[in-house]
């Protein structure tokens, strides 16, 4: 699958805003979006900002959106469809469901860095759900899902790491971590008030409903 290679803190300037890709990093005085908060551009040429449009507004929150969970264009376009079908709050449904990716659900539980390592670990095929081991970051948890980090995974140097700072954690009240075991179990769907991104989905809505 297609993924974005290039530099990240790039797209949080592009954004206007922290987009916390980087993880534990984005929180330090090591976040370059702290000291470089304006639009990339050669020679701080995108310093000025310019007035954007209410579509333009509309677009820069749904590209934040995908640049934070990174999600591709199309995929991000089929999700918004099947909200769409939903019982419920459109916007709302939308972000229900790019919480329940695997990869967003292991960084949730504090088992990754980040999302964009997260997704790099599920690849690699270090967990399993209820027992099964599963490579695919769209994947969609359900609950009572019990996420794990695979036996043979634990012995890792980056799983023996993420470990060691495990304990220390906040973990979100739909999710439940046994940190002894590297699991968590997706006790229920998280709500609204406990998705904390900076985002207004409502503007994502009205931009597809054009």
């Amino acid at each position: 699958m297609a993924k974005y290679t290039g530099p990240v803190c790039r797209l949080c300037r592009r954004e206007g805003a922290k987009l916390y890709l980087k993880g534990d990093r984005c929180y330090s005085d090591k976040c370059s979006f702290t000291e470089h908060g304006f639009a990339p551009g050669q020679h701080g040429a995108g310093q000025t900002r310019k007035k954007v449009s209410e579509y333009g507004i509309q677009l820069r929150e749904k590209q934040k959106t995908r640049r934070i969970y990174g999600v591709l264009e199309r995929q991000f376009r089929n999700y918004f469809e099947k909200a769409e079908r939903q019982k419920g709050i459109t916007g709302e449904n939308l972000l229900v469901m790019l919480e329940r990716r695997l990869d967003s659900a292991v960084y949730r539980m504090g088992l990754a860095e980040s999302r964009n390592q997260a997704r790099q670990l599920v690849r690699h095929g270090l967990f399993k759900v209820n027992g099964r081991r599963v490579n695919i970051p769209s994947f969609l948890v359900k609950a009572g899902d019990v996420v794990a980090v695979r036996e043979e995974s634990k012995e890792s140097p980056i799983m023996k790491k993420i470990a060691e700072s495990l304990g220390h954690k906040t973990i979100p009240a739909w999710i439940e971590l046994t940190a002894a075991d590297m699991s968590g179990k997706v006790m229920r769907y998280p709500t609204r008030e406990e998705i904390d991104i900076p985002i207004q989905e409502h503007l994502i809505v009205e931009l597809y409903s054009r």
